[in-house]
């Protein structure tokens, strides 16, 4: 997927004087290229200044920027690869030729670039990124049954096709940069291909829409148009488009340094438009649209029309783009967006929001919530800023690339966008069909604790007070997040690949790792549970809640885990058995994420200890 489209859609200005210009040397003219996204034209001149024998490691990086941004993924590795032999690459070239070859399922190499990277730059980012080699790995191995998955060639073109929605039972719309007419048509000078329009299909035609506006620039064919939103009667549309104002109104981004070359920034914008008489008309803007500040873009509507979702980069988010939402108000217009909260929205991105068919489930896509790498699909339920933990769809809904755009008329069939390897283009549209009968996507139970103990928790780490234990036959809520209901431990053996227990009885003092005495009565009863059934193998995770650093926190959870299995081999277990593993704060149940107020029992459901069936 383009980068230049997916979230905020930086296309670039410029401006030179004559001399200027004429003074620029190979390498000048290519980074000028580069910095205005211009990636097509700048590559030609690396790969040529490459072959001279020109290679800088400069000159390498940047062609592995613009395949990497191009969306080659295959020739992206190999100038990886090349740029971070030399002693003097850049440390993020290690986390990009990582992001490849997890891309490309080289997990094993994928794994030791990210722990490059970590070691000189970012050790935050490294328990994330594992996790995401680690899903992928054990997902791919064991696809959910329930979804079965299928390319729609008859939407899709060797060029990038996404963002499918319904017109009706029988017609759909979505968005493709695929070349109508060489001639005429403008080319993105990001990939060389062309700029985004929306296409009308049935199961046998494709067909150009046509969004003419007179004396009205909105809709010009040198930009992108879509994806499209439309309202439950069909008589209301909420169109993506990047701006057309002219360049002189907008914002001055930066001025490269010894050049006369301005940068500005073309944002997106949400354009609200009618139908009448079978033609799209009385097109205006979103009122809360701000070209010269911040994106808008990728609606959805909810079935009654109150509700408007949408993402954007607008200040006081959580980071990157947000999920955010504005409610109609009686006269008919909008209020204020309002952002989804820290269950949905995360530091990185998130983006491509859209609704179940009944609007009480939101589907969307995350790079910063665990998943398989790239942009992962999640479900939450709710409405508004109260939803539930997110859901990753896991595989083959989500894959090691981009996976996005989720579309449903009835919450059994639809239709996903994604750019994995095998398609016939850049992105391209999947079709799906869900099987409830055959899911096993449930969240871990709680295990039901035998005669446990009443005592105050401390501030971190104390065992959960019985009164806060749910023993009826219904889940319960704790601050949004969900709580299974309780089992036996015994339970145990009657799980599935995959499936996990939390046994809350394992529980540690503050900043310790030792197994208390009354943790070790519970391991007691898992030994037993594996000596009786030693075919199981599992594993064994740790998460702590989001007080302390989250690095801190990272490395007190693997400690915990590597204790609960060092009790267990002591006791005649097989150390091949136990894969131990923290997950820090990565992993929360509910909200009380890092700066939100939490009670003391809230903070404990967090602090758990699971074990997860690997092997039966």
């Amino acid at each position: 997927m383009k980068r230049i489209t997916t979230i905020i859609l930086l296309t670039i200005g410029l401006s030179l004087n004559g001399s200027a210009q004429d003074q620029l040397n190979k390498m000048q003219l290519a980074d000028n290229l580069f910095n205005r996204d211009e990636y097509f034209k700048s590559l030609s001149i690396y790969l040529d200044l490459a072959k001279k024998n020109q290679t800088k490691v400069h000159v390498v990086e940047r062609a592995a920027d613009c395949y990497r941004l191009m969306n080659d993924y295959d020739n992206a590795e190999v100038w990886y690869q090349k740029a971070v032999a030399y002693p003097d690459a850049q440390v993020i070239d290690h986390f990009y030729y990582a992001e490849m070859l997890l891309r490309n399922k080289k997990f094993k190499e994928a794994r030791g670039e990210y722990k490059v990277y970590a070691d000189y730059e970012n050790a935050e980012i490294l328990p994330l990124k594992l996790a995401a080699i680690d899903s992928a790995q054990k997902w791919i191995q064991n696809p959910s049954a329930a979804y079965i998955l299928q390319n729609e060639q008859k939407f899709n073109s060797k060029y990038s096709d996404w963002g499918l929605n319904y017109l009706d039972k029988s017609e759909f719309i979505f968005i493709s940069d695929r070349k109508t007419n060489a001639k005429q048509q403008a080319i993105n000078a990001s990939n060389g291909d062309g700029y985004y329009k929306l296409y009308k299909a049935t199961d046998t035609v494709v067909t150009a829409v046509e969004l003419k506006v007179k004396n009205n620039p909105i809709f010009s064919g040198n930009y992108h148009i879509g994806p499209i939103a439309l309202t439950s009667s069909g008589d209301t549309a909420y169109i993506t488009v990047t701006t057309t104002v002219p360049k002189s109104k907008l914002s001055i981004d930066d001025k490269t340094i010894g050049t006369a070359q301005t940068l500005y920034t073309r944002r997106l914008q949400l354009i609200v438009a009618n139908k009448v008489n079978g033609e799209w008309t009385n097109f205006k803007n979103f009122s809360y649209n701000r070209v010269k500040e911040f994106s808008i873009g990728h609606a959805a509507l909810a079935k009654n029309g109150s509700t408007l979702y949408f993402s954007s980069d607008m200040p006081e988010g959580e980071g990157g783009t947000d999920i955010w939402y504005c409610t109609k108000k009686a006269d008919g217009n909008w209020d204020a967006p309002v952002n989804c909260g820290k269950l949905i929205n995360t530091k990185e991105n998130e983006a491509f929001p859209t609704l179940s068919a009944d609007g009480k489930r939101l589907y969307f896509s995350s790079k910063g919530l665990p998943g398989m790498g790239g942009f992962d699909i999640f479900r939450a339920d709710g409405k508004d800023a109260a939803w539930s933990m997110p859901v990753n769809l896991k595989y083959p809904l989500n894959s090691t690339s981009d996976d996005f755009y989720y579309s449903t008329s009835n919450d059994t069939t639809g239709y996903i966008s994604s750019n994995r390897e095998g398609g016939k283009g850049s992105d391209d549209i999947y079709s799906f069909n869900y099987d409830r009968t055959k899911s096993t996507d449930r969240p871990p139970f709680i295990a039901k604790l035998p005669n446990i103990k009443e005592r105050a928790a401390p501030v971190d780490n104390g065992p959960l007070n019985p009164k806060n234990i749910i023993t009826s036959g219904s889940p319960g809520i704790a601050k949004g997040g969900f709580v299974p209901s309780p089992q036996p431990s015994s339970a145990v053996v009657e799980l599935k690949k995959g499936e996990g227990v939390i046994l809350i009885n394992i529980y540690y003092d503050l900043n310790k790792s030792n197994i208390r005495e009354d943790a070790a009565e519970e391991l007691d009863r898992l030994v037993q549970i594996l000596k009786e059934h030693p075919s199981i193998r599992l594993e064994v995770a740790s998460h702590t809640d989001s007080r302390a650093p989250s690095t801190y926190n990272m490395i007190l959870s693997r400690k915990r885990a590597d204790a609960a299995v060092a009790y267990m081999v002591k006791r005649g277990i097989a150390t091949d058995r136990l894969v131990p593993i923290g997950y820090g704060d990565t992993r929360l149940l509910n909200t009380c994420r890092k700066g939100e107020y939490c009670t003391e029992d809230e903070h404990q459901l967090n602090r758990r200890t699971e074990v997860h069936i690997l092997q039966e």
